[in-house]
């Protein structure tokens, strides 16, 4: 595939001017109706909801969304008080529908649980009744689904402990990071942690605590709109007839990501806002990509000429002895325009040109089972899912019910147009 790729960057958070430190409030809850974010405020929790709309509290004041003004915290969430909150966070426990994706408010020491922004029956408890051996008047909450920590859990956050509670056991176990700045607030984004302090931010890893990268960095630049302090370069987001994919895949775990140019972005997880990263931010050895699929808890990655194959999970590694030649691994040689493989096969189907070839996964060596010529050429990406087959060339897709019918070119060729529902783009 030719990478004279629009470049697709959804910058939701793309900020647009600049900002002071903020002065000195003798009162937290003083003209916090017109205090301006941007001016450096320390949030006392965030949190998103169970439509993906974040919360940021402050005193008894909140921000909705991304920017925007404070509103009193008791307008969103009903019978909360006037009191501010120390921390929050958003359940993330499928083993219990009556608690999933629920918010949790907790307040000196007391936990209230909302959903949909109702106060649930039975809220506020004391935090142990709900949360047993976690502390009071807590610093900062954010959860942490299983693949991302052990098991699902919640991390708590008191002075340098941190109180890692794993919600099927009702345990928790005392972690200290000594490394890590004091957390005022903390949320988890796009399956990353992170940790606010003032108007600051540290990424950590939920386990062991560990920081990567250059922090920390200015919340301004990249959880609220600023006037020129965006980090997303004046991009926004694009016309849904200028979109050109490269390639795009849905891994074993339900993971959907498209790839343009040197970006990517997480489709499955859009409720909590599309943004679009630089491919070698999850797949350090990959700058971009002609094609990718997902396979047996594996994503390849080709390449040029060149394969690379990582390993599934909370964060992909790539495996011992990649990249390896696109001869070596998959039998086949030539430029690749895109790839797919469809649910419960083991068969990798390889698009160049006008031909498809079908690439046998178990076999070893690899080989080529099936060589058909297609109705349309130069695809740019492909898709296989329980809804059939998508065929991506510039801002139009082909919808096919399986690879036969594909392969026999018997219907007639009826393109339909990317919308904002499939890739989150401008209609």
């Amino acid at each position: 595939m030719r990478l004279i790729t629009r470049t697709l960057v959804f910058c939701i958070l793309a900020c647009l001017a600049n900002c002071a430190p903020a002065p000195a409030v003798d009162n937290p809850d003083e003209g916090m109706s017109l205090l301006d974010r941007c001016q450096g405020v320390a949030f006392d929790a965030i949190t998103p909801d169970e439509k993906g709309n974040h919360f940021f509290f402050r005193g008894t004041h909140l921000w909705k969304g991304f920017d925007g003004p404070a509103q009193r915290s008791n307008e969103f969430f009903h019978n909360l008080g006037n009191i501010h909150v120390d921390a929050a966070f958003r359940m993330h426990n499928r083993e219990d529908p009556k608690s999933h994706d629920h918010i949790y408010l907790f307040q000196g020491h007391r936990v209230s649980s909302y959903y949909n922004h109702t106060l649930e029956e039975g809220y506020p408890k004391d935090i142990q009744e709900e949360f047993p051996d976690v502390p009071n008047d807590l610093d900062a909450a954010v959860e942490c689904p299983k693949g991302e920590c052990t098991t699902d859990s919640v991390l708590f956050f008191k002075g340098d402990q941190v109180h890692s509670y794993d919600i099927a056991t009702k345990t928790v176990k005392i972690k200290t990071w000594p490394h890590m700045p004091t957390c005022m607030s903390a949320l988890r984004w796009l399956e990353h942690h992170y940790c606010f302090h003032g108007h600051n931010f540290t990424r950590f890893h939920p386990v062991t605590g560990n920081v990567t990268g250059a922090y920390p960095k200015d919340a301004r630049r990249y959880f609220m709109k600023c006037q020129d302090l965006g980090h997303g370069g004046g991009y926004t987001t694009p016309k849904c007839s200028e979109v050109k994919l490269d390639a795009i895949t849905t891994d074993d775990s339900g993971k959907s990501y498209f790839f343009a140019g040197p970006i990517y972005m997480r489709l499955d997880n859009s409720r909590d806002g599309l943004h679009a990263f630089p491919i070698s931010r999850a797949w350090k050895e990959v700058a971009n990509v002609d094609a990718v699929f997902s396979y047996a808890d594996k994503m390849y990655f080709i390449k040029s000429n060149q394969v690379y194959i990582y390993k599934g999970g909370a964060h992909y590694i790539l495996i011992e002895g990649y990249p390896k030649s696109l001869t070596e691994e998959l039998g086949i040689e030539g430029d690749v325009d895109a790839a797919f493989v469809c649910p419960n096969q083991h068969a990798v189907h390889i698009i160049q040109g006008d031909r498809m070839r079908a690439v046998d996964l178990i076999a070893t060596p690899r080989v080529v089972t099936e060589d058909h010529q297609l109705p349309l050429s130069d695809i740019d990406a492909a898709l296989c899912d329980s809804d059939g087959i998508k065929l991506f060339k510039g801002s139009d897709y082909y919808h096919f019910e399986n690879v036969r019918i594909l392969t026999t070119g018997r219907l007639a060729l009826e393109p339909k147009k990317i919308d904002s529902k499939m890739m989150g783009c401008r209609d």
